[in-house]
């Protein structure tokens, strides 16, 4: 399958976050843009930088009105776990079987699964993404000069 690029639409997905709550990407998406992020494993070094950038550039978000989701196969338990480690106030979502992950087309890197983010407008049109395996802190560095650079 491609990746999707700016311009595609996101396919219809609902998945389990942190909490065990059902998140319906539609029925959320329709109240503004949202960052979906894809990273390979709760706790691994990178994907924690990662999860910390996102975290430390979170009121840029939501000043700006965007959603941040991060996404991965771990599990609700996991998900709960690294969230509360490094105190993310933003959504996980458990894909088991990375079905999620298939239908964006994220490519996997040396074995692992990919890490890929996407910017979406709240129509569901991908507006940015960015594939940085090595790179996770910069994930949401890029997102941010993106939005700054649309204004």
């Amino acid at each position: 399958m491609k990746t999707l690029t700016i311009g595609d639409k996101v396919p219809p997905f609902t998945l389990f976050d942190q909490h065990s709550n059902p998140y319906d990407f539609y029925a959320q998406a329709q109240h503004g843009k949202t960052i979906i992020y894809f990273y390979p494993k709760d706790e691994s070094p990178v994907c924690t930088k990662e999860a910390c950038s996102f975290r430390d550039s979170y009121t840029d978000f939501i000043e700006a009105g965007i959603k941040v989701i991060g996404i991965n196969s771990g599990s609700v338990a996991t998900h709960a776990a690294f969230a509360k480690a490094n105190r993310l106030p933003f959504t996980l979502l458990s894909d088991p079987g990375n079905a999620v992950l298939k239908l964006f087309g994220v490519k996997s890197f040396l074995m692992m699964t990919g890490r890929e983010t996407f910017l979406i407008d709240k129509d569901g049109t991908v507006l940015y993404s960015y594939r940085g395996f090595l790179a996770g802190a910069k994930h949401p560095e890029k997102v941010l000069k993106f939005i700054k650079s649309s204004k």
